[in-house]
Order: C-alpha cells, then structure tokens, then sequence
C-alpha cells in the first residue's frame, strides 16, 4: 500500500484524470478510497438530478441538484460536459476543473463512459483510466446487492453495462477492482499516474 507522505510524483504540468468504467465496478469505492489517503489530487464533484441514496451527502459525493437547477446551469454554460444517464442528468462543473487545474493540482474526476468520451473530445491529453471487474458475472452480482433498483431499471444498468465494456480500447489503461482488493487497484492508479508525470513527452491540458 502507497503512503500518503510518500507519493510524489514529478511535479510536471498537471493531469487531468478520468476514472470510468460500467456500473457495478466500484468507481465511486475506489474514488473514496484515494480521497481517505490524503492524496494530493483534487476531486471533482460532479453534480446530478438524480436523488441521493440513503448513505450520500451534498457537496461531499455529488451536487445533487433539481432539473430546472440542472438546465439553468446548462444553458449558462457551466458544465465541461454533460449527459443523461438512466433518466437522470450528470455534468462536471467547468469551473471547479479550471480552478484546480490552475493550482497546479492533478485534477480526478469519475465519470460513465459516454463522460469520458465527451472529455477525450474537448481534451485529447486527458489520462483516462477504464475500471473494471475480473469477469462480467462479479459486476453482474454487485449490480444486483446494491437493491437500489426496480427489477426493469436493473435489466436496463446491466445492459448498459455490458455495452460499456466493449469501449474498453478507448481508454489509455485498464485497472481491475477485484472483490476484496480496493487497495491494490488504487495502487495500480497511482503507479500510472506517477509514470504518466515522468513522460519525456508529457501530456498537455488545456480547456
């Protein structure tokens, strides 16, 4: 396991990464597990109309916002990109990416698959790091002990799901969260993000 005091990768221009994958992959365990480490990233807050789950908190997991909230931010141009996703709308602030990106930091943002395609688009020297569990049948089964779901929105997330793994060769890597490993995939991030920055040809952000 990394220590926080000692990951320091080579101060170069700062990344902007992208850590997707399908649901059911743990995206948002492995988000929160790197923020517990103190890392020095910053962690986009993405902002969604879609209700918090029993566990989730404004402004820590997501912006949770109404649909007029939502389109208002919208037509003012405020979001680096956004999407419908089963229903419900997801966007990343500009904003809070300019400000980060501008402090030097490396900026971290999860995002669905069609997001990280929409960034590549407007970015083409964003990093971008596709999750994914051993086999499809795991992701199937944390799909379904989530219960957050009706029975037909299930069926949809996991359809959806098996679509997005064939965008795999999109992406610049490929990091598996095993059952029971979280840590080892966070390490597997870091691992790339600290080679990333000793690139003799590094990548350049700009938006």
């Amino acid at each position: 396991m990394t220590n926080p005091s000692e990951f320091n990768p080579n101060p170069s221009q700062p990344l902007l990464i992208v850590i997707s994958g399908p649901s059911g992959v743990g995206k948002d365990s492995v988000i929160q597990r790197m923020v517990t480490r103190d890392l020095p990233f910053h962690f986009v807050i993405t902002a969604t109309t879609r209700a918090p789950r029993p566990e989730e908190q404004h402004g820590v997991d997501y912006f949770f916002f109404s649909r007029d909230e939502f389109a208002e931010m919208i037509d003012n141009g405020e979001l680096l990109e956004y999407a419908i996703v089963y229903n419900d709308y997801k966007g990343i602030p500009k904003e809070q990416v300019r400000q980060a990106l501008a402090s030097g930091k490396d900026v971290v943002m999860r995002l669905d698959v069609q997001g990280a395609a929409t960034v590549r688009s407007l970015c083409q020297d964003a990093l971008l790091i596709f999750l994914t569990t051993q086999n499809e049948a795991e992701m199937i089964d944390r799909l379904r002990l989530r219960m957050t779901e009706t029975p037909e929105a299930l069926k949809l997330r996991i359809a959806t799901a098996r679509q997005e793994l064939k965008r795999v060769t999109e992406f610049d890597y490929v990091v598996v969260n095993a059952h029971g490993e979280l840590d080892q995939a966070v390490d597997t991030i870091l691992a790339i993000i600290t080679a990333e920055h000793h690139r003799v040809n590094p990548r350049k952000v700009t938006l």
